[in-house]
């Protein structure tokens, strides 16, 4: 039998931009689980893997740190990770014998998948199952003087046809304005972690709005299909989802999620003009194993494709415990309005009418009015975004929302890392409180007289005004 129609070398190019491009978001999903783990699941975070894998066992969550766990050990798992990304950015392993390649690029996908399956609600985004779905899927790829598998290529066209058609059709089956075309009059300005631009792109004509809202049905809707028409049609297709990706960049904070999507739609673009080295040929087991990789993943692929055309379509949900295959989809409801949870304190322990209140500034989400929306993505500032999710509605911060009020009146200096400033200057403060705000951009004319970018007015209390009593808890003032 012969193996000539297995690999393409007209895809090298492609294969090679992929794998650096991957390899790049693994060092950054690594360099944010190092340096953020420690206050968030920590042995004394906010939420303890240990306390996690006590009660939930490992067929449910297979991750290392049900054998064993300290944070020594998660900070070596989390570097380590760092330090292979980088090796397959420099491509290190582009040259190396097929099963060398191939263990390259399963640490990194295990040390990630052990992160995730401990990391609770701080990992529950759709960003996480799809670099482990693409990551299982780089495994197979082969070294850079291979020619580069077809049929993994076609697996990574069905993970980029899901995620664009899946965000799709929850946005027709979710919020009405994305029938009728007006969710953008809203979304820059209530998204998650509005960027640099969102204040331009908000203040854009409604019409222009509309516009946005028909070009991102039609390139979610119907071009995904075109990914499995002959080429040059599949590469148009990828080439139209990469402008519409870089448009989302510009336009907010998500993550890694559009890079990510646009690295997988450059694996569908063929012959681009570079030179090509001469190739190898892969060996006949490698083919093998492409083989049942893709019989495993087609098996697998039942549930997200019944899910995709279900009218209970759900989001952003695994159904195996490794994510192999995965169901995504973002902002089938659209907030109209945006409300901000402002963490305040004093150094007064009897707080009264005069008191003079200073708040916590976060890195990435909106704070201060003054300062401009700054730019984070594909890094990943995870209390930032559930500090969002908290705004909406406090049952999704129950878990961790007083734990954090407790941290910051103990001054615990992990977690005075995650915030930009500290009023306080790393002392405890005498009491705390967590205040809602309703936020919207300035119009032009008020950015102008004030240099403002927010407007914000208050709307209640999300935690009482708090301190640390005499045998070390917290007790609430009023």
């Amino acid at each position: 039998m012969g193996w000539e129609w297995a690999a393409d070398p007209g895809y090298w190019a492609a294969r090679l931009l992929f794998q650096r491009g991957l390899a790049a978001i693994y060092l950054v999903a690594f360099l944010a689980a190092a340096l953020q783990f420690k206050p968030l699941i920590g042995e004394r975070g906010l939420l303890p893997v240990p306390r996690f894998t006590r009660r939930v066992p490992f067929r449910r969550a297979p991750s290392l740190f049900h054998w064993r766990y300290s944070d020594r050990l998660f900070a070596t798992v989390a570097w380590a990770g760092v330090v292979i990304s980088a090796a397959l950015l420099l491509g290190l392993f582009d040259h190396t014998p097929v099963w060398v390649t191939m263990l390259a690029w399963l640490v990194p996908w295990l040390l990630y998948q052990s992160i995730v399956n401990v990391g609770q609600i701080w990992y529950s985004f759709g960003w996480e199952s799809l670099l482990l779905e693409v990551g299982f899927l780089a495994i197979f790829l082969g070294p850079a003087d291979s020619a580069p598998p077809v049929l993994v290529l076609w697996l990574l066209r069905w993970v980029l046809f899901r995620l664009e058609f899946g965000a799709g059709l929850i946005k027709m089956r979710g919020d009405a304005c994305w029938r009728d075309l007006t969710c953008l009059y809203h979304h820059h300005e209530t998204q998650p972690m509005p960027g640099p631009l969102s204040w331009y792109f908000h203040h854009l004509p409604k019409p222009l709005h509309k516009v946005e809202a028909a070009a991102s049905h039609f390139t979610q809707l119907v071009v995904p299909f075109a990914l499995f028409a002959p080429q040059p049609a599949a590469s148009a297709a990828a080439l139209l989802m990469i402008l519409t990706q870089l448009w989302l960049v510009a336009s907010g904070n998500f993550s890694w999620l559009n890079v990510l999507t646009i690295t997988i739609a450059v694996s569908v673009v063929d012959n681009i003009p570079v030179p090509v080295p001469e190739l190898a040929r892969p060996p006949v087991w490698h083919h093998a194993l492409v083989l049942g990789l893709t019989v495993l993943v087609v098996v697998l692929s039942y549930r997200p494709a019944r899910n995709l055309v279900s009218r209970r379509q759900v989001m952003n949900t695994s159904f195996d415990r490794l994510h192999l295959v995965n169901t995504y989809g973002a902002f089938g409801s659209v907030t109209k309005v945006r409300h901000e949870i402002v963490i305040e304190a004093t150094d007064d322990p009897a707080p009264g009418a005069d008191t003079v209140w200073r708040e916590y500034e976060f890195k990435g989400k909106p704070g201060d009015p003054r300062r401009r929306p700054p730019q984070f993505a594909p890094y990943h500032l995870r209390l930032d975004w559930l500090m969002w999710f908290a705004a909406l509605s406090t049952r999704y911060a129950e878990s961790w929302l007083p734990g954090l009020a407790e941290k910051l009146l103990t001054a615990d200096p992990d977690t005075l890392k995650l915030l930009r400033r500290d009023p306080f200057d790393g002392k405890r403060p005498a009491c705390l409180r967590a205040r809602l705000y309703r936020y919207r951009f300035t119009t032009p004319r008020e950015r102008g007289e004030t240099g403002a970018w927010w407007v914000r007015e208050p709307r209640g209390r999300v935690l009482p005004t708090t301190k640390i009593g005499p045998h070390g808890a917290v007790v609430a003032v009023d």
